[in-house]
């Protein structure tokens, strides 16, 4: 199997094995408000606290889970029967249970026997359950989700603290929301993967590692290639649950040719890893998995944002990725391609998955049809040492579970100060903004991380600037010059009444030209009537709607400083009616004319079969 082949189904397509077994589907469900389930026991298989039923991956919040319950709930319980054949231990194998995400602290057992705990809701988590497997035809398998829809110091993103959504804010995402699922592993096995390219070097670096070490016998083989052409080969003996790897790809070598294996946009090839651990002594295979990655690099400078060492202008939109029957939780990969293949259909060429951590499988099919991504977070509401705890170890985690896709382009752990909002005066907090940054960089040296998108930066690769100026004129009037962006730049208030910059060596990098400029988010206008929706600025009629985008959107690209855009946003979520799309998918404007508006231009280009119709199904 070749993990650039895969059907995207795969939960963790990264690190991708053939058999596995969904568990999603209905499970029984509880609210616990009075939080009695651990002293009643509920995680026992005779527990009859279990009095509804509910469709997982699905938040209890949402329509399509049928719990559709939009209170407040701050403990919930899962409970499901897993077949004795889908947690085989069969030859030594081991039974492992995977999470793709539950919000925001997890407890799970298995049989009565608690086997796993975890925090952060955004990201995954894996349980070994062999050992305390029952005899029997089934396995019981409870989970407790702890989620306090009141804490400001744990990530939450969009979700509202109010018992009725205003604003920019959603309803609450509680328990699991992303894929649950088994796998039957080797006893010695693969847990983890890493790559990052290495252009100028011609190479890829990569780390492979083990649930346990090994014997001194066991070696791991890496092949790369690229469709049938083999690009590399490398054995190596394992001394350590992480074997680190430098893959020389001598094809790289060849400066005219290696274009052709170069991921972009608009060549966004893709090279597949196998990875195999085999016994040396009696060649017997011990585990094998399925990877891939992309060649291609990300920099700045000379004022530019650079894709593979040319300039790229980056045209993206602001994706909530909460959808009116899922909420945050997907339908899965046919409606996560679907997203992808419109947002490209739409003409742009990136997306900022915004305030949330996309499932994993968005971003196969990012780096598949070729649409840059820039890796965001939830945010914390308020700042203390528990929030700089909670934030950080869950944003590591996910930079390390997304660190290999070659469609990740940029890195923004912070948001309009969402969490540190005194960083303008507040030293501690700008010391947290600089360390996330920091420790960011030194998870993963090739990308550009940005600070505190939106303004008040403290160490940004990137100026991203927030301009809701809801008319083209305006807007032109302060980008439309190098002398008026520096100004703004510069300025105490800027066009958000927030200080741009705070700190100096930020300004100085701008002034170098080392930190490009972007609008990371404008427009936001709204099409409706309902005087209730929510927008920057309203309109009633699409021809008044089409004029007034189309005006911000040419503003933009007549600012000659002004690199890369973010328009707000994708699709109308909830009472924020700013989006290109209706809730339900549907496009505010022909997707031609929203695509000649994105691009400039009056190229409709091509849709894929399917790309515009049934992908919110």
């Amino acid at each position: 199997m070749k993990a650039t082949e895969q059907d995207g189904s795969y939960p963790r397509p990264i690190l991708a094995r053939g058999e596995w077994t969904s568990l999603d589907g209905t499970w029984d469900f509880a609210h616990d408000d009075a939080g009695e389930g651990l002293a009643g026991r509920w995680y026992q298989a005779a527990s009859g606290a279990f009095d509804r039923t509910i469709e997982v991956p699905y938040p209890p919040e949402s329509p399509a889970s049928g719990i559709n319950d939009t209170g407040f709930h701050p403990v919930v319980w899962y409970r499901r029967t897993v077949a004795d054949a889908t947690l085989s231990r069969e030859g030594g194998r081991r039974a492992l249970v995977h999470f793709g995400a539950v919000d925001f602290r997890a407890d799970v057992w298995i049989d009565g026997q608690h086997v796993g705990r975890h925090v952060g809701g955004q990201t995954p988590f894996t349980v070994d359950v062999t050992d305390v497997l029952a005899e029997g035809s089934g396995h019981v398998l409870v989970v407790r989700a702890q989620d306090d829809p009141f804490s400001m110091e744990a990530p939450r993103g969009k979700q509202d603290w109010r018992d009725k959504t205003h604003g920019i804010w959603y309803e609450r995402t509680t328990g699991i929301w992303q894929t649950v699922w088994a796998e039957s592993v080797p006893a010695e096995h693969v847990t983890e993967v890493f790559w990052r390219s290495d252009v100028t070097g011609c190479a890829v670096h990569g780390e492979v590692v083990l649930n346990r070490l090994p014997s001194d016998k066991t070696v791991v083989e890496v092949t790369v290639s690229f469709g049938d052409e083999v690009l590399a080969e490398q054995s190596t003996v394992i001394r350590e649950t992480t074997t680190r790897l430098d893959l020389k790809i001598p094809a790289l070598i060849n400066g005219q040719d290696r274009a052709r294996l170069l991921w972009s946009p608009e060549h966004p090839n893709l090279i597949d890893i196998d990875v195999v651990i085999r016994d040396r002594a009696t060649g017997t295979v011990l585990d094998q998995v399925a990877s891939y990655t992309g060649l291609r690099t990300v920099s700045v400078g000379g004022g530019a944002f650079k894709l593979n060492d040319a300039p790229i202008y980056t045209r993206s939109v602001l994706n909530q990725g909460y959808r009116p029957a899922t909420h945050n939780a997907s339908t899965g990969t046919a409606q996560l391609r679907g997203e992808v293949e419109l947002l490209l259909a739409m003409g742009f060429n990136s997306v900022r998955n915004h305030q949330k951590a996309e499932d994993p499988r968005f971003l196969f099919w990012a780096d598949k049809l070729g649409l840059m991504v820039w890796g965001e977070t939830a945010a914390a509401y308020s700042f203390s040492s528990t929030a700089v705890e909670l934030l950080t170890a869950e944003w590591l985690e996910l930079v390390r579970r997304d660190r290999s896709h070659p469609s990740v382009v940029v890195w923004v752990p912070f948001n309009e100060s969402w969490g540190v909002q005194d960083i303008a005066h507040d030293v501690a907090q700008q010391n947290f903004s600089k360390g996330l940054a920091a420790i960011t960089r030194a998870l993963d040296p090739t990308r550009p991380v940005i600070s505190n998108d939106g303004w008040e930066h403290v160490d940004s690769d990137i100026l991203g600037i927030h301009d809701y100026t809801t008319n083209g004129p305006g807007l032109l009037k302060n980008w439309g010059t190098a002398e008026a962006a520096d100004a703004l730049v510069r300025s105490e208030l800027g066009v958000q009444g927030r200080k741009p910059v705070v700190d100096p060596a930020v300004l100085a990098k701008w002034g170098a030209g080392l930190a490009p400029l972007m609008l990371t988010e404008f427009g936001g206008i709204s099409l409706s009537a309902n005087e209730e929706d929510w927008g920057y600025a309203s309109v009633t009629s699409p021809s008044e709607y089409e004029f007034i985008v189309g005006e911000l959107f040419d503003a933009l690209r007549a600012a000659p400083t002004v690199v890369g855009f973010c328009y707000t946003q994708f699709m109308d979520t909830g009472q924020e009616t700013n989006g290109l799309l209706y809730s339900d998918g549907t496009p505010k404007l022909p997707v031609e004319t929203i695509r000649q508006i994105v691009t400039g231009t009056k190229d409709s280009g091509s849709l894929e079969a399917g790309a515009t119709n049934g992908w919110q199904d």
